[in-house]
């Protein structure tokens, strides 16, 4: 038997036990940084592969690590675990039984793929050169996030390359999406207050109204975008929440205002805090009130490596075909991957999961949110055939 069709007949064995891992998984989500039950599945599920050395870098994540008999490069494949706080609509046999929690974007998948390429590697680990670490993590969709937890406590240690991957409703089931430098973009949050002085709705002089001043805030921030920056430069500024005010005859003493910023280049990201306080601070001082500003840098804009990117773009044109590559556009959208990515070059790639004869086309973190599980196949392959292959290891 030759070694291709080994590897073959090995990801074809494993399809309906990866399948079965996703539905039980789905069936059992669990919220960020409390899946408890979900790591202690994942590590039962790895003790029973043999060949792994299996450690918990923090309270629900599981590491193991496929030590090949001789050295080489170590590789890392990420998979994340939690699922979202969503009350789930769908009616098929494996529906979420925690109430008011769903994995409604398709980690459940990402695991049970992970799963999958953890037991293929270790029935040819005499044949590993090198090392392979498969990082199970834990709250990606929760901020500050689990993979910088991870990265913390040595997951990272000695690797070379990372992949991750992400199963995508809005790419076709046998598309696989790649992408070359910035593709999701980094995620902060800021809250404002303003303090003024609250009164009767019929004296406004002699207040000073912060709804007044809040909504020239509002206003000036996307001069930020419009104004401040270059226009062919991606960056998203949102104001999500204006509160203020309880009564409809009463300016009240103070509002608070939030919001979301995006953007792909790494320095803006440390730059826009300043932006945004300079204009918070001009107008309060021009109205006479006081403001309180916090700004919390979220996830980095994930950047994938070009040397790894092409070596995952090469096996799937070998593995899948030309007709299944995609090159994805860059998104707004953002994943703790980047810290990940931070530390060692790696690349993250979308795999196709939208099948629209099967009514499979609601998008992440959408109630009736679910895959086409032959994309588990294709991503087990994919981890397979992309590891292989940055191991200098041809099937």
């Amino acid at each position: 038997m030759s070694q291709t069709v080994m590897i073959h007949d090995l990801i074809e064995a494993v399809k309906d036990e990866v399948i079965a891992w996703r539905r039980y998984l789905h069936k059992y989500p669990e919220l960020s940084f409390q899946e408890e039950k979900t790591a202690q599945f994942v590590y039962e599920k790895l003790q029973t592969f043999g060949e792994l050395e299996i450690s918990r870098p923090t309270k629900t994540s599981i590491m193991a690590r496929l030590i090949g008999q001789q050295p080489g490069k170590v590789i890392a494949l990420r998979a994340d675990m939690d699922a979202l706080p969503i009350e789930e609509e769908n009616d098929f046999d494996f529906v979420s039984q925690n109430s008011g929690v769903m994995h409604a974007c398709g980690h459940d998948g990402h695991t049970a793929m992970l799963l999958g390429t953890a037991k293929i590697f270790t029935q040819i680990k005499e044949q590993i050169k090198g090392e392979v670490r498969f990082l199970f993590q834990h709250a990606e969709e929760l901020p500050p996030g689990g993979a910088q937890e991870m990265v913390k406590a040595g997951a990272l240690d000695g690797v070379d390359m990372i992949i991750g991957t992400h199963l995508l409703s809005t790419l076709p089931l046998g598309k696989i999406g790649l992408g070359y430098g910035p593709i999701m973009a980094g995620a902060d949050t800021f809250n404002i207050t303003l303090v003024g002085k609250g009164g009767h709705a019929s004296q406004p002089e002699l207040t000073v109204d912060p709804i007044a001043i809040g909504t020239q805030v509002v206003s000036n921030l996307q001069h930020i975008v419009s104004r401040y920056r270059d226009a062919q430069e991606a960056l998203v500024i949102s104001v999500t929440q204006f509160h203020g005010g309880s009564a409809i005859n009463v300016i009240p003493s103070k509002v608070s205002i939030g919001g979301s910023v995006r953007s792909f280049n790494p320095q803006l990201q440390v730059e826009i805090p300043n932006y945004i306080e300079r204009i918070v601070k001009g107008i309060t001082e021009a109205h006479g009130a006081t403001y309180d500003f916090d700004y919390q840098f979220g996830y980095a804009p994930i950047i994938n490596d070009e040397e790894v990117t092409r070596l995952m773009d090469e096996t799937v044109c070998e593995v899948f075909g030309e007709e299944s590559r995609e090159i994805l556009k860059p998104i707004m959208g953002s994943e703790d991957f980047s810290a990940f990515q931070e530390v060692v070059p790696g690349t993250y790639i979308g795999i196709g999961a939208r099948n629209e004869e099967k009514g499979i086309i609601y998008p992440h973190h959408h109630p009736k949110f679910t895959v086409d599980e032959q994309a588990l196949h294709n991503g087990v392959k994919l981890y397979v055939h992309g590891t292989l292959k940055m191991l200098n290891l041809t099937y």
